[in-house]
């Protein structure tokens, strides 16, 4: 069900993200706009609430899925794994030393201005800063400079074989291209307004966060002549409006879709694939043939999780099997898996992980918690309740921390306060947190560089809880530097091992979601970073 799949100049796998999210019911049933009227229209029920409208302040995958309605990149990757033009095509000197991006013409922002060299620029300097990958980049990089209106020159200090990987990559961190003037906002605050050159424009005077979030075809756009493949190639858009709706849950969506209310489900609950498939209106299939890994990351910055002895007691409780029977149930969909880089790729190694593979270690854990100086003091563990690949796993962790000796404070709350309220560095009684869980798309952490969660940069360019460690970062170096195959896949299994031991990073296991739709909705693109609505077309 998991196959190993090569990404570029690395070997890459499998991986996923989701949520469901809540609508009003009369919405549905309202009268259509004049808009809604004037042609066809998508409505699709995502995997979350859209609330977070920055796709580089956060790596949340419905920003993501956002940013690829608005924006667009340089270059972009296709079915195959290879990187296409884009907004740009490039050429690479013969040193290795130095890349040379040009815009192609008729490429226009929203507002009608002009795209530039400069704003280009600005975008890629942004994203660099947040972006895993984008920050390896940048430690070889000497400059990024505008050398004309419509050409981008990037030079490196030595050659570095990932750039056009890096640049290209098509999930979180994305390198969206935007304006120079929202591309200079600092990088821990939310751009001010949506303007970007993609196939869709936002209607911001339509966007109810937690009701519905509404794009229009921007006619102004271009699509490259190519076929479309993953996010590479014509993104041409075929309807005239897409609109996101939120629904209270699963079965609300199923039988919205079952009557033609909506056309989308990106995520129906795995219970539900049986009436799916027994509809004759509807089909079903895994666009994102690649997986999910689910999985835990806690607070460096504050007790009790500055204390790698405690953190150590908490990763020997976890017992992915029960994490993965309550979040999808059918093991058809699901594997336990203890790579950090998922498991079925070149990097794939239990290295470190040995109680991840056999189920935990209950005796083990209590005795290590004993022995840590944990205090009794609550452990603040958000959980959200909106997204329906998010709901199961902190009820199941904190039940594994208590059988311990935890003490777990378990926050109800939605996915998108998760996605802000991680982003605070103040300690749990301050509105900070211990843990969240989070899923991820395999192509986001299948490799040392891409995934954050192993990152060791603390306070400063690190993922969400801060971890600081100089050894993974020296490994990392070590990694991209690498001659051969075999190489890094050593310096891989180091950098798990690393990682296990200090408790950086707490894999659940990996698992396949489908998605549904109505048989009316003809040309659904598959690949680690949909849903994507160009393409799509639709008939009454």
């Amino acid at each position: 069900m998991f196959q190993l799949v090569r990404w570029g100049r690395l070997a890459f796998a499998p991986r996923l993200t989701l949520s469901v999210l809540a609508f009003s019911v009369l919405a549905l049933s309202a009268p259509a706009s004049p808009a809604l009227a004037a042609g066809k229209t998508i409505t699709a029920v995502m995997h979350s609430d859209l609330r977070i409208l920055d796709p580089i302040f956060t790596s949340a995958y419905i920003s993501r899925d956002h940013g690829y309605m608005v924006y667009d990149t340089l270059i972009a990757t296709d079915s195959s794994f290879k990187i296409q033009p884009q907004m740009a095509d490039w050429k690479i000197s013969d040193d290795k030393l130095t890349y040379t991006f040009t815009l192609r013409d008729g490429l226009k922002w929203h507002d009608g201005a002009p795209v530039t060299a400069e704003d280009c620029v600005a975008s890629l300097k942004r994203w660099a800063q947040v972006d895993g990958m984008g920050q390896q980049m940048m430690l070889f990089t000497a400059s990024i400079e505008a050398t004309d209106a419509k050409t981008i020159t990037l030079k490196l200090k030595e050659p570095y074989a990932l750039v056009l990987e890096s640049i290209g990559k098509p999930s979180s961190r994305v390198a969206f291209m935007m304006p120079k003037r929202l591309a200079e906002t600092p990088v821990e605050k939310q751009i001010p307004e949506q303007i970007g050159s993609g196939p869709f424009k936002f209607v911001q005077g339509e966007f109810q966060p937690g009701v519905k979030s509404v794009y229009v075809k921007n006619t102004d756009y271009v699509p490259r002549k190519e076929p479309a493949s993953w996010t590479a190639g014509g993104k041409v858009v075929k309807v005239d409006r897409v609109e996101w709706i939120t629904m209270p849950d699963s079965q609300t969506a199923l039988n919205a879709l079952q009557s033609g209310d909506i056309d989308f489900m990106e995520y129906p609950a795995i219970d539900m694939l049986p009436a799916i498939e027994a509809d004759k209106d509807l089909k079903i299939e895994i666009l994102n043939k690649f997986g999910f890994q689910t999985g835990a990351r806690m607070n460096f910055l504050h007790p009790p999780f500055d204390n790698v002895k405690v953190r150590r007691a908490a990763f020997l409780a976890i017992k992915q099997k029960d994490v993965l029977d309550a979040l999808i149930g059918n093991s058809k969909y699901y594997k336990t898996c203890a790579a950090a880089f998922i498991c079925d790729t070149p990097f794939a190694t239990e290295v470190g992980g040995e109680t991840l593979a056999k189920g935990g270690d209950v005796a083990a854990a209590r005795k290590a918690l004993a022995e840590s100086g944990y205090d009794g003091a609550p452990v603040v563990l958000m959980a959200p309740g909106d997204v329906l690949l998010l709901k199961a796993q902190p009820i199941v962790v904190a039940q594994q921390l208590r059988e311990v000796g935890f003490n777990i404070d378990l926050q109800a709350t939605d996915w998108q306060t998760v996605v802000s309220r991680r982003a605070s560095q103040k300690p749990p009684k301050e509105g900070g947190w211990n843990m969240f869980i989070t899923n991820w798309v395999s192509a986001d952490v299948d490799n040392p560089i891409s995934n954050v969660a192993v990152g060791g940069q603390g306070k400063k360019g690190g993922w969400f809880g801060w971890a600081e460690d100089a050894k993974i970062e020296q490994l990392k170096d070590g990694f991209v530097r690498a001659a051969s195959l075999d190489e890094r896949k050593k310096i891989a299994a180091e950098i798990q091992k690393e990682a296990y031991d200090q408790v950086l990073y707490m894999p659940l296991g990996q698992y396949q979601a489908p998605s549904a739709w109505r048989k009316s909705l003809t040309g659904v693109i598959d690949g680690p970073a949909t849903p994507v609505f160009w393409n799509i077309d639709k008939t009454e």
